[in-house]
């Protein structure tokens, strides 16, 4: 697997991932222009859109580098470039996904080991600009940030790929009674040639034509909602509370050693049917939530951390794994942008609501139904017989 083209490309997604968790955005700009990142890396490109996107970034960070360094940076200066820089994600990851097959010839244990890159960049990530602000300023932060940007920009650069054959495109518009496609019909209409809309309305049908792909979006959008969002507002005042800050940032400590643990377990694993096997793990993901309502000790508690960022890690990549060997080439950014929009919609959905929800009932209790609604969320996956028994594709030359 470690050839000369996945090795460029693990090394810019390690660094962009750290550059993403030293200095997150939020999630509003991403959800508003995801789809579009979607129909431009299908028609430009991947790794072109992910490149002008990593540019941005290096702008963005570095205009705040220079500003953090002459002083305090106006409201203003801080609001517009986080909107850029938001923008510039929802450019960057629908073609971070569909570049996992064009560099690797095992997809599964790619994802496995970006996950684990994911997991680290996230420990560290935090905790390092942190120690830099501490010892240097924020400017300085900033610089480093726009600094992992540039890095990805030139390793993305660098690769090499093989040009693909184009898939026919159907230029008529669909009327607006037409029945629902099957996967046969939208991936028929695959590369992008003609107006923005029409390329929308081609991911799409892409989408939706896979029964098992926009009915675990769905149920994501549940979980986001009730457990993903609320998880991290309602878990760190309750953990804070009761055992002090340094014991939820063990915590959280042991969710991203479990999810690096998780991500070496899908390494070797090949699963028959990959959502099945990633559907009993959520199903193990409850015990986060639930040890945190319960009250449970700080071992119990840290395990339940472990637990969970195990089984979310295997999900991840059986679930990222499903979508690049069962979607075409031409049409894997758009489907991909259609899930991140659905996935992250909930989550940021469920934050919102977190606080006002407090009102109604004790965080404890919200997190009870948290733990709930992941056991429901797993019982729905396994009980929907087109995600129960898809079948792992043995390569890129099976994609269907």
């Amino acid at each position: 697997m470690w050839d000369r083209r996945f090795t460029l490309y693990f090394t810019a997604r390690a660094v962009s991932l750290l550059g993403d968790a030293m200095m997150p955005v939020a999630a509003g700009m991403f959800v508003l222009l995801v789809l579009f990142g979607g129909v431009l890396a299908d028609r430009f490109g991947a790794r072109r859109m992910m490149v002008c996107a990593d540019l941005v970034r290096v702008l963005t960070q570095g205009i705040l580098a220079a500003a953090f360094f002459a002083g305090t940076p106006p409201f203003w200066l801080l609001v517009t470039m986080a909107a850029l820089a938001g923008a510039a994600v929802a450019m960057f990851l629908p073609g971070a996904n569909g570049m996992v097959p064009l560099v690797a010839r095992e997809p599964q244990r790619a994802n496995a080991t970006l996950k684990v890159a994911d997991a680290l960049a996230h420990l560290l990530g935090p905790a390092l600009a942190g120690l830099l602000i501490t010892l240097t300023s924020a400017g300085t932060v900033y610089a480093i940030d726009a600094g992992t940007f540039l890095l990805s920009g030139l390793c993305l650069t660098l690769i090499r790929l093989t040009p693909t054959k184009p898939t026919v495109d159907a230029t008529a518009a669909e009327p607006a009674d037409a029945p629902a496609p099957t996967a046969a019909d939208a991936d028929s209409r695959a590369r992008p040639t003609g107006s923005l809309r029409r390329d929308l309305r081609q991911g799409w049908y892409a989408f939706r034509a896979r029964t098992w792909m926009w009915a675990v979006i769905l149920i994501w959008m549940g979980y986001g909602v009730l457990v993903f969002g609320p998880l991290v507002p309602l878990g760190s005042a309750l953990i804070g509370a009761r055992l002090g800050p340094d014991a939820y940032g063990l915590a959280v400590s042991c969710l991203g050693a479990g999810t690096v643990l998780g991500g070496l377990l899908a390494l070797p694993l090949r699963p028959a049917r990959p959502l099945a096997a990633g559907t009993v793990a959520m199903a193990l993901y409850t015990a986060l939530p639930l040890c945190i309502a319960l009250d449970a000790g700080l071992p119990v508690l840290l395990a339940g951390h472990v637990l969970g960022g195990g089984a979310m890690a295997f999900w991840s990549v059986m679930w990222a794994t499903s979508v690049q060997t069962h979607t075409p080439p031409a049409l894997l950014n758009r489907v991909t942008a259609y899930e991140l929009a659905g996935s992250v919609s909930g989550i940021a959905l469920g934050q919102i609501l977190a606080g006002p929800a407090t009102a109604l009932a004790s965080p404890g209790r919200l997190l009870l139904v948290s733990a709930g609604a992941c056991l429901a969320g797993s019982a729905a996956l396994c009980a929907i017989p087109a995600i129960r028994t898809l079948r792992r594709a043995a390569g890129p030359e099976q994609r269907v």
